[in-house]
């Protein structure tokens, strides 16, 4: 900022920055969701959650860069709004080809060097749209700090709408088309900007071309969503490109396979595969006479493989599927199938002679798929997640089955670490138990692993719902196993001597071992699918025979606990002591990382702690090279700064350590990660907007007290609201979640622009570096919420951003007891004089 400058906040917003404001940050939260749902597509699950990290780079970034220019774009902001605009549009589809072209690898980065550029390469441009939207709020705030609530306000409510948005797009344009959609959205921004009538833009041959560039995208863009709506072809090198491991990628290497079926919707892209070489039957006995019949293999982000067994099949091999022994200890039974996804065990279950079977199905693309199976007059189909339907439902079952979605994949690749899985809890276990009839059978599956891993943490977790319900389980559970699948049976009154004959006969008769039954003998746990030693058996015994159960646990080579909807991540096997293994495999395994997900977020980490000190301090430092030129005006008080990088820095680590456990907590209530994060996104920018705007009328220390007891409320009273509306329909328990969320994000809204106006009072020249600091504590707390959430559960990831809200009123304590001559007791700023 020039020294002969005046105060720039004398001078009014013009009504169209903020509606190009509205509208870029609509687009970049587009972008941001979309990308998120792409990357969970091309690579897996947990990279998705990167996407957050990466949009704020880019905001901190753009903190950082204005603090370095501090004349830049200070004199007519709204000169430089349409081409910062613009510049957002044309990075959104150039980062996402860049990363569709040169696809980072994770499978060989230990023994590819190259891939570390890459990753940094696709970091870097990933957040570059980011960066510009950045710049253009950042600009605005720091030229007219006195509308920082109103500024920011604008802000969050476009990102809002662009989070609605995400919910609807998907399933009329794809994945790719939403893309393009946020571009021309960004183009449209610019073009407002650019035609604002208090602008009168000077028509010079540039200012032609860049009304010409924006036309062109906008254009292309409604072309592009035109197209898609009417079911032309589209361009196909904007087609996404599927990571080499994906399950899809690998069923497409088989000769004469062809995708017969592609569709996105706002959760999930599925893609439905017919090829010779689908014939994926689980657990399938290799007694059965026959050659197992083919089937189309469906996909959900294209991985996980499960078979859609084909209208003409026989189904004589459903016998031999090792679930077949719920239906002959239970003839003629009333089912329940959870998420049949292509529905095997629906057939199964009527193969069997089921009286009635009740299939809960959350994705209608996928039962879309297997009509001939769902429109069986004995089978009833229910399109809700199965935690809603088992809530809402008053009906009890003889049999109620957990169908196996997940395909195998060795533990000790931690590729699903991170993913959260609500059917496999405490809390949903104990949810399926009590709609057992009294002789009811609960028949759970799952992959074998060596050393005993997921199929061990079944096992304990069936154990601990029992004993949670004040049932012994000794007698109460049944497992066996065949080549790779284990199968486990519990009931609520004991096995009878007559059922676990029944039992021990189905076994022989298919070549099955038995691993616990509360009378099983040694010799008939490793009968038929030899082991050198019967591993699962015997950890099944030391479980149940263990003095301490938490000793026990602690002792365990793998993290076996029982997971709860506050820890529900089932695939997470990763303990300390696995360290040593994981650095000594580092690049000699076709594993990645070394084997465990946990060390891909603490490597993150360490990434983004020195990304945040680096655009934390760089005003700072060059500030004290560039001797005659202010970088950054640092104030009279040194105290001042220090006061604003603690305040602003855990402003935006508690932003963030609130909302991303609230996303993942409303994932169980809502049933789909991407209704939770697009939710929970639009409700709390959009109450933060409000927020922000009633900001100046607004007792600062107060709100951020009675904010620090709210979050502190919340890992207690949200799941008592859940459980009680848990059973209403999705469009009930969105308008729920709209309620819940509000309080909390009104006040969360509150203290970065009251805050930001006092600091523009004292020091205007420090709000582009606070707002680069606070987008650099953003970018932290993304990655240390994901850590603290695998580590301790949900619940502490709460608590330590209610402790981060708890020190920045301290800070904001200490701020307002320093005496200014910059505030007027009403709040009202008065003019700054001239440097």
């Amino acid at each position: 900022m020039s020294l002969n400058t005046p105060f720039p906040s004398l001078r009014p917003v013009q009504q169209g920055s903020l509606i190009g404001i509205f509208l870029l940050s609509a687009a970049a939260l587009v972008f941001e969701i979309n990308l998120s749902r792409l990357f969970s597509v091309a690579q897996f699950y947990h990279f998705a959650f990167l996407i957050v990290s990466l949009a704020l780079l880019g905001y901190g970034a753009s903190g950082t860069f204005l603090a370095l220019f501090p004349t830049w774009g200070r004199q007519q902001p709204q000169r430089l709004l349409p081409s910062l605009s613009i510049a957002s549009a044309l990075c959104i589809p150039i980062s996402y080809l860049l990363i569709n072209w040169l696809p980072f690898d994770s499978y060989s980065i230990a023994i590819d060097r190259r891939q570390v550029a890459i990753l940094a390469l696709h970091y870097i441009a990933l957040a570059t749209p980011f960066f510009f939207n950045g710049t253009a709020v950042g600009l605005l705030l720091a030229v007219y700090p006195q509308a920082s609530g109103r500024i920011y306000a604008i802000n969050l409510l476009g990102s809002a709408l662009g989070c609605l948005a995400t919910l609807a797009l998907p399933l009329a344009l794809g994945g790719e088309g939403t893309m393009i959609f946020s571009s021309s959205l960004a183009a449209l921004s610019a073009l407002i900007t650019f035609l604002d009538k208090k602008y009168r833009p000077s028509w010079r041959p540039g200012r032609l071309g860049l009304v010409l560039l924006m036309t062109c995208m906008l254009i292309l863009g409604l072309l592009n969503s035109g197209g898609r709506l009417l079911g032309l072809p589209t361009l196909h090198w904007l087609d996404l490109r599927l990571s080499p491991y994906k399950g899809l990628s690998y069923a497409l290497q088989y000769p004469g396979a062809r995708v017969i079926f592609s569709r996105w919707n706002a959760f999930s892209r599925i893609d439905v595969v017919n090829s010779p070489g689908v014939r994926s039957l689980p657990g399938l006995s290799y007694r059965y006479p026959q050659t197992p019949p083919p089937e189309n293999g469906l996909f959900v982000d294209g991985d996980d493989l499960n078979p859609v067994v084909l209208s003409s099949t026989d189904w004589d091999f459903a016998a031999y599927m090792p679930t077949a022994i719920a239906f002959l200890l239970r003839p003629q039974a009333n089912a329940l199938v959870l998420e049949p996804r292509g529905g095997l065990d629906a057939v199964i279950a009527l193969a069997g002679e089921a009286g009635q079977v009740t299939a809960v199905e959350a994705n209608p693309l996928i039962t879309s798929q297997a009509q001939h199976i769902y429109q069986d007059p004995r089978l009833r189909l229910m399109l809700e997640p199965e935690r809603s339907y088992l809530r809402r439902s008053r009906q009890t079952f003889d049999v109620i089955l957990f169908s196996l979605t997940s395909a195998y994949h060795p533990i000790n690749s931690g590729a699903y670490s991170l993913a959260e899985d609500y059917r496999y809890t405490l809390e949903s276990f104990q949810a399926a138990l009590e709609h057992l009839n009294p002789e009811g059978l609960l028949v759970t599956t799952r992959w074998l692993q060596t050393p005993p891993s997921e199929f061990l943490r079944l096992f304990a977790l069936t154990v601990s719902t029992l004993e949670r319900l004040g049932l012994e389980p000794e007698e109460r559970i049944v497992a066996f196993r065949g080549f790779n699948i284990g199968v486990l049976l519990a009931k609520l009154s004991p096995f009878t001597t007559q059922e676990l004959s029944a039992i021990r006969a189905f076994a022989a008769s298919r070549s099955f071992d038995l691993v616990y039954t509360h009378d099983i003998r040694p010799e008939e746990a490793n009968r038929y699918n030899v082991l050198p030693s019967p591993l699962d058996y015997l950890a099944f015994r030391d479980l149940l025979m263990a003095k301490s159960r938490v000793d026990w646990y602690r002792d365990y080579p793998f993290d076996v606990t029982p997971p709860t909807d506050d820890h529900p991540f089932f695939g997470h096997f990763f303990k300390w002591s696995q360290a040593g293994q994981v650095m000594a495999e580092l690049g000699k395994t076709w594993q990645p990382f070394g084997g465990a997900g946990y060390f891909v977020v603490l490597a993150l980490l360490v990434l983004v702690l020195l990304i945040a000190a680096g655009l934390i301090l760089l005003p700072l430092l060059l500030s004290r090279w560039r001797i005659g030129k202010r970088v950054m005006a640092l104030t009279p008080s040194r105290s001042l700064w220090l006061a604003g990088l603690a305040y602003f820095g855990l402003v935006g680590l508690a932003y963030l350590l609130v909302e991303i456990p609230l996303i993942q907590h409303f994932i169980l209530f809502l049933g789909q990660p991407a209704y939770a994060f697009a939710t929970v996104l639009f409700s709390l920018l959009l109450f933060s907007g409000i927020g922000s705007q009633l900001s100046a009328h607004m007792p600062h220390r107060l709100v951020m007290v009675i904010l620090v007891g709210l979050i502190l409320a919340i890992p207690w009273l949200f799941p008592l609201i859940f459980d009680l509306a848990l059973g209403l329909s999705l469009p009930v328990r969105f308008g729920v979640s709209v309620l819940l969320l509000a309080p909390p994000g009104m006040l969360m809204g509150i203290p970065f622009p009251a805050g930001l106006r006092r600091l523009g009072a004292e020091s205007p020249d420090l709000v582009p570096w606070v707002w680069a600091v606070n987008g650099a504590a953003s970018v932290v707390a993304s990655v240390l919420a994901a850590l603290l959430a695998l580590s301790f559960g949900f619940r502490m990831v709460l608590l330590v951003g209610a402790a981060c809200y708890a020190g920045a009123c301290f800070i904001a304590t200490y701020l307002g007891s320093r005496p200014s001559e910059c505030l007027l007791p009403s709040g009202v700023q008065k003019p700054h004089p001239p440097y």
